[in-house]
């Protein structure tokens, strides 16, 4: 296995740093107006100039994290500065400090999103890599105040606006948190065990309410009695990519915790089941969307192989087979490394494909939109090789 895992490093990190990273410093910078541009074709050409804010946050990270853990890059730290003061300048609303969704090439207000707090967690994100690439530990504070505005709107009836008329809960919220103060967590280290116990309580809440040992799924949503809404589209939907990328983040919490033998099956379960569900066993790849009950999906693309799910999908098996040793993840691992390969590369223009049918032809040939860019992918790249190091030694 050290053999393989070597030749596997080599050739994520050279995808990573010679085809994803460069791609979106050429083509998706903004060296007039600072910021990323994420609407790009194929080759590269802009599509649409509107900037989406979730992503400024998000390419921060990955350019930051790169120049931390993989190379003292100039170009990234370029990138970093830029993307930091297109956000500062133009991301927050001066009237209530709330996050836009979307602006305009030139930082304008074009969509301002008051149901969710995304693009203020990907803000986190991006500020806390931020801090620890360049030793900026006012960028760490930035990012502390930033999570306690957001706990802030949470806590406090008709800031958010909710999407149903009917109280529900959302399995989205406590795993992007979770994330979100792992890495703030990262970036203040003496601040561990407050941070800590924001985890315990995400933990408790996905445990509690989402992992649903009588169906063996993972939901998206149920009341906030905990009972699923299985007469419902909605509270039987299931989105195994998420799910999967829920459970990798357990599992790297297991991680930091001298691999904790409850977070690890807590991690380990929600991958079984939602690769059990997600994974399409007669054409490959991770399905998009899937019923709880098997009946009829009622979104379109409900069996579309879209790009993110199968990062994570990558991520979550790689991580479990470090972790426990058991050659079933490794084989996992090796199922989607080998349908990324075979169906998202583009060898000609460089990056991936996002959007493919059911049974791997091309849907559309852009590399990006307001939810595709520099983070799924190079994340992947980034978290995959950090694991492929520690196997090889």
């Amino acid at each position: 296995m050290k053999q393989t895992s070597d030749l596997l490093y080599q050739e994520y990190r050279h995808m990573l740093v010679d085809n994803i990273l460069p791609f979106w410093l050429r083509y998706g910078l903004d060296r007039v107006h600072g910021g990323m541009y994420t609407a790009l074709d194929r080759d590269g050409s802009i599509l649409d100039t509107d900037k989406s804010v979730w992503f400024q946050g998000r390419a921060l990270w990955t350019y930051a994290t790169a120049y931390r853990q993989v190379e003292k890059n100039s170009e990234y730290k370029s990138a970093c500065d830029s993307l930091v003061s297109f956000i500062e300048a133009n991301c927050f609303d001066p009237s209530d400090g709330r996050m836009y969704f979307r602006v305009s090439k030139e930082g304008r207000p074009v969509i301002k999103r008051i149901r969710y707090v995304f693009s203020e967690t990907f803000a986190i994100l991006g500020f806390a890599a931020y801090s620890r690439a360049f030793n900026r530990p006012d960028y760490a504070q930035k990012a502390y105040d930033l999570l306690l505005k957001v706990e802030g709107y949470l806590a406090t009836p008709g800031i958010l606006v909710p999407k149903f008329e009917t109280a529900s809960l959302g399995f989205g919220l406590p795993m992007i948190l979770l994330n979100t103060v792992q890495e703030l967590r990262a970036a203040l280290p003496d601040q561990a065990a407050a941070f800590n116990a924001r985890i315990d309580g995400y933990l408790e809440q996905i445990k509690t309410y989402f992992v649903r040992p009588e169906l063996q799924i993972v939901v998206e949503q149920c009341n906030p009695d905990g009972s699923l809404q299985l007469d419902h589209f909605e509270g039987r939907q299931l989105n195994p990519g998420h799910a999967i990328e829920g459970a990798w983040f357990i599992l790297n919490e297991a991680r930091y915790r001298s691999n904790d033998p409850e977070l690890m099956s807590l991690g380990t379960t929600m991958l079984d089941w939602m690769w059990a569900k997600g994974w399409d066993s007669e054409m490959g790849g991770i399905i998009y969307f899937r019923d709880a009950l098997g009946r009829s999906a009622t979104e379109y693309w409900h069996d579309m192989k879209f790009w993110w799910p199968q990062c994570e999908a990558a991520i979550a098996n790689l991580m479990a087979y470090s972790m426990t040793g058991k050659d079933a993840y490794l084989a996992q691992f090796d199922t989607v490394h080998q349908y990324i390969k075979d169906h998202f590369l583009d060898r000609e223009f460089g990056e991936w494909y996002g959007y493919l049918h059911r049974d791997g032809t091309l849907s559309t040939p852009l590399k990006g939109n307001m939810y595709k860019g520099p983070f799924h992918i190079p994340r992947m790249y980034l978290v995959c090789c950090q694991l492929l190091d520690e196997l090889r030694r």
